[in-house]
This record gives C-alpha cells, structure tokens and sequence, in this order.
C-alpha cells in the first residue's frame, strides 16, 4: 500500500453564483464557520468554490483510509479553515481526527476556477 494519498479537484466558480444563494444547499455542504467566512468576503463565489474543491479533494485522498474504516464522510463534516497565518486546514469529524496531522492542502482560484490539493500521509 501507498504511503501517502492526493486528491485534486477543480471547479468552475461561476456554478456557485446561484448555488450560493440556496441556504439548502449551503447548510449541507458547508460548516457554519465556512458560511460565515465565505458571506464575509467580496467574491464570495469563488471563496464558497475554492472551499468545495477542497472538500472534495480531501475526501478524495481520504477514500481508501474511509474504505478501511468502514466510513463516509459528507461535506459538511470536512471543514477548511484559516489558521492565524492564513494557511487552510482540515477540519474533521472527532472519528478522524487522527488523521488531521496528516493532510495537508493547497487552494487557489481565480474569477474563472478554484482548485484544491489534498496529500495525506498514511
């Protein structure tokens, strides 16, 4: 077995211009520090976008150890957050939280994309 994981994903920010106005939406997807972090800034979208992408490529590069746990994970469960630096961090569910140490991301967007990088040692 591998000893490390990556998940990537990309998005187009322009889909969260509508989706964002959905409170539905955002109530399952999002964590409600991630709400509030998004709402706060001017391109909301492409905060809500970046954050997304970040989801999905943790839970990508989680979904073995997930498989060999016997668990799944919804994206309102996998927060990212800015540490005092500025450098995003996973937040996980206490059942995880072993593996926070071990998951490292990178984020970045434009007007037109957002992506992630999630590595996680194992």
């Amino acid at each position: 077995m591998a000893k490390f994981s990556v998940g990537v994903d990309i998005e187009e920010v322009h889909r969260f211009n509508s989706l964002i106005r959905n409170s539905r939406f955002l109530k399952r997807v999002f964590t409600p520090r991630e709400i509030q972090y998004c709402m706060g800034k001017k391109n909301k979208s492409q905060h809500f976008a970046v954050r997304f992408a970040a989801k999905e490529a943790v839970w990508k590069a989680l979904s073995e150890v997930l498989k060999n746990l016997n668990r799944t994970v919804s994206h309102n469960q996998v927060g990212i957050k800015n540490t005092a630096a500025g450098k995003p961090e996973v937040v996980l569910p206490p059942a995880l939280s072993k593996w926070k140490k071990k998951i490292s991301i990178s984020l970045s967007h434009t007007n037109a994309y957002a992506v992630a990088t999630a590595f996680v040692e194992r």
